[in-house]
């Protein structure tokens, strides 16, 4: 098990004798790059200004660098600066905030400040808050200033210096420090048998996950056979994340949503993601990606983003009828409508921009079965034909209770899929990243057609490796292996 080290600007501010961790100065830390070479520990960053260039900003910034987890990050400290920089997050936290206020039957008159030290709340009565607030910001000590009214809105969000804490409030930081440290990070005899722990984030209740249950138990054994451990976790462990050397999103992704911030906040920690969070931002927005393979001349479905109904016209005469209208973080084939007639598509888009501001109209191209290849770190993993479900259009038929049926599916071995089909998904890949992605492709009188790049593609035991067998398992583990290992 690595330890903790505390990071302080002078010894007094706070003493060794508070804590049974290691206490050094930000200077000593900065001056001696080989302190912790033979370890990795977790630091604790309680310098007394995180400002840009500062002394504590270069401690994040050379403990990222030296392999060091560290608590904040360069990130952390720059989101914090202002308010335009982490109001993404207002909604969320806001939403918390009032939840617990109503349940706390709390109807505060004036302007108050909450603490929250390791993503423990002073008060009690806001300990979801907290916690909620630590997954988005890691940081030592946080003060959050709330405006009173129907709806209590966070004016501010900064960190607190642990030299000004008054009045107890050091004393709860010292508790809530030795509560955030004393858990084991590793399981001591699960470290004899593993080399490394790689997380899963896994939703058992997700009626149409990206991997089963079963599939990810038949992953595990794969990877005990190489050191490593794999290990479900819940959207509620997101404080145990940085436990573990990796982590695999078997979820499906949404920036709006858990996923993101897993992706997010293993990304800052240093550790490989599949997916990373870049990848996500990219694929799960339509508009963005059609943008992006466009620009990097990848054929694509004629297609037109549409801002406003006048835009509708223009589309029927371009695209013709049926088209295939989509909004921008469909997944699942959710999100994704066919429309025959000019009413009919009035309609639907009108409903849509109710709920977003732009749409994307597409030629409507039928066909008996969609290509679907996995690319991982830029070569083909897998290829996979699905059918389209029986009597629809697509190849997942939603029902109004939430289930899907589904068409039939087919694997192909990598050397007898068609080459141009394979060459093409990596191509369409290449400019999204290094991950794990699924290219969805048709084959029409045009040529191939890339309709899509997926994020976090299916992966299922029996269906995609039914042809590649373990061999695809233990090559997206040799993907976090060799990025465990760098």
């Amino acid at each position: 098990m690595t330890g903790w080290v505390i990071l302080v600007d002078q010894p007094r501010d706070f003493p060794n004798a508070d804590t049974p961790h290691k206490v050094i100065t930000t200077s000593e830390y900065l001056a001696r790059p080989r302190l912790f070479e033979a370890a990795r520990p977790k630091v604790v960053n309680l310098s007394r200004s995180y400002a840009y260039q500062s002394k504590g900003y270069y401690a994040s910034l050379l403990a990222e660098a030296r392999g060091h987890r560290v608590m904040p990050t360069v990130e952390t400290m720059l989101e914090l600066r202002e308010a335009k920089l982490y109001e993404r997050a207002l909604p969320e936290l806001e939403d918390e905030l009032n939840r617990c206020a109503r349940k706390a039957d709390f109807r505060p008159e004036a302007e108050f400040r909450l603490l929250v030290c390791f993503g423990i709340a002073r008060d009690p009565r806001f300990e979801a808050f907290g916690g909620l607030l630590f997954d988005w910001f890691r940081c030592p000590a946080l003060e959050v200033t709330v405006e009173p009214g129907p709806w209590l809105s966070i004016s501010r969000i900064r960190p607190r210096n642990v030299t000004r804490l008054l009045d107890g409030e050091g004393a709860f930081f010292r508790e809530a420090l030795h509560q955030h440290t004393r858990r084991e990070w590793r399981n001591p005899k699960a470290r004899t048998v593993a080399k490394y722990d790689l997380a899963v984030l896994q939703d058992a209740n997700e009626k149409m996950p990206p991997s089963s249950v079963a599939s990810m138990k038949y992953f595990a054994r794969i990877a005990e056979r190489f050191s490593v451990d794999v290990e479900p976790i819940t959207r509620r462990q997101l404080d145990e994340l940085a436990e573990y050397e990796g982590l695999f999103i078997r979820e499906t992704t949404s920036i709006d949503n858990h996923t993101y911030r897993f992706a997010r906040r293993a990304w800052q920690e240093g550790m490989p993601v599949i997916d990373d969070p870049m990848s996500m931002i990219r694929c799960t927005n339509k508009v963005f990606l059609m943008e992006l393979l466009g620009a990097n001349q990848v054929p694509m479905p004629p297609t037109l983003m549409l801002a406003e109904l006048s835009d509708l016209p223009r589309a029927v005469d371009e695209l013709g009828l049926p088209l295939v209208v989509k909004i921008p973080d469909g997944s699942f084939s959710r999100g994704v409508h066919k429309v025959s007639t000019m009413e009919e598509f009035r309609r639907l888009a009108g409903a849509l921009f109710e709920e977003t501001d732009l749409l994307l109209a597409q030629k409507f191209l039928p066909t008996e079965f969609d290509w679907r290849v996995g690319v991982l770190a830029g070569e083909p993993l897998f290829v996979c034909q699905y059918r389209m479900a029986r009597g629809h259009w697509q190849i997942l038929k939603h029902r109004p209770d939430g289930s899907a049926r589904e068409g039939g599916h087919r694997a192909f071995a990598l050397d007898k899929a068609p080459r141009e089909v394979v060459d093409l998904a990596v191509r369409a890949a290449k400019p999204v990243g290094e991950g794990f992605y699924g290219v969805d492709l048709k084959e029409t009188d045009g040529g191939v057609l890339v309709m899509e790049v997926n994020d976090n593609p299916n992966l299922d035991h029996g269906v995609e490796d039914a042809v590649g067998k373990d061999e695809i398992w233990i090559r997206l583990l040799k993907w976090f292996i060799a990025r465990f290992e760098q």
